[in-house]
């Protein structure tokens, strides 16, 4: 009773071993079929490819250690099928929604299997959708959206400059002033830092511009005190014959005019052009001079500044100072 009793199991347990080899012999076959599938749409149809290998390793955990070496040949082939996807949406020019979405997906894929060089690359593309997603934002004039996108591409990437320029550009259209001098700033250390003095050049060019700007507004609005601190703020970009000349113009109107007439000569200094062009800062020297009771050298700056929209005034206070 015994023996028989051992016959039978032997027997359920061969049984039991052909089918279990017959079924690992097709569950393999399930996860080539799929890998085949892949490679073939790979050449048109880069959607259902990437459909086909996640299928793959999907069957292959599934199957175990024979389907192994087809997982690791999937595991290879995704992260390049993902940046493939994301690379024919920026050459499609698909929306910048789908671009990023996609360039995401290559981004994870690329991580969760551990190729770098596809994670650089996938990010690269990223931020070209962000990019996208920007100028889409900046077109509706909604400008608080495209910062947040260039934030977003700063947390990819703390070295992409061009990033911190554009936001700079948004803060002057928002006329603030604060963040875009903490931003250009932060630009001009980074550009500096990685040796191209050009754009370093350029962006403290438009950041004298801009403050020299502002600080004329104010001046003309009589509020001199504060134009006083924003052009400051521009001579720390740089030296500009015009910036002297809106110094002059609001030290003189703050009657100090030992510095009215020392930025008006500044201005002089730099200004190499006809006398016409050289008119406004002799207009700013005469005033600064007439200030100080300087009545000869104020007729001689006056007689210089008789050119363009300063002549009538120059004439006028000749004739006041009674200048020969």
């Amino acid at each position: 009773m015994k023996r028989k009793v051992l016959v039978t199991v032997a027997v359920i347990l061969a049984v039991s071993a052909i089918m279990a080899a017959n079924l690992n012999a097709q569950d393999r076959n399930d996860v080539i079929k799929a890998f085949n599938e892949g490679a073939k749409a790979s050449q048109t149809d880069i959607p259902a490819a990437i459909n086909a290998f996640e299928n793959v390793i999907a069957l292959s955990d599934k199957v175990g250690d024979t389907a192994a070496d087809l997982k690791q040949k999937a595991v290879q082939i995704l992260p390049g099928l993902y940046l493939k996807a994301a690379m024919n949406a920026i050459s499609e020019k698909k929306p910048a929604s789908e671009v990023i979405a996609a360039a995401k997906k290559a981004s994870a894929s690329s991580e969760k299997y551990g190729n770098k060089t596809n994670k650089d690359n996938s990010d690269k593309i990223l931020i070209q959708g962000y990019n996208l997603l920007a100028n889409e934002f900046f077109g509706k004039n909604d400008l608080a959206s495209a910062l947040q996108v260039y934030d977003s591409v700063l947390l990819i990437n703390p070295s992409y400059n061009a990033a911190l320029y554009n936001k700079a550009l948004i803060y002057i259209k928002q006329n603030n002033a604060e963040e875009f001098e903490k931003t250009i700033d932060t630009y001009i250390d980074k550009v500096k830092a990685s040796n191209d003095q050009e754009k370093a050049k350029q962006a403290s060019k438009m950041a004298l511009e801009y403050f020299r700007a502002a600080g004329s507004k104010a001046s003309q609005a009589n509020k001199l005190d504060d134009a006083l601190v924003l052009l400051n703020k521009s001579a720390k970009y740089g030296e500009d014959k015009d910036l002297y000349y809106y110094f002059a113009d609001v030290y003189n109107k703050q009657k100090n005019f030992d510095q009215g007439a020392e930025n008006a000569n500044k201005g002089l200094a730099l200004e190499t052009g006809t006398p016409e062009a050289k008119a406004k800062f002799y207009f700013q020297l005469a005033t600064a001079q007439f200030g100080k009771g300087q009545k000869e050298e104020a007729c001689a700056s006056y007689k210089n500044a008789m050119f363009g929209p300063f002549a009538e005034p120059s004439k006028v206070q000749r004739t006041n100072l009674k200048c020969q």
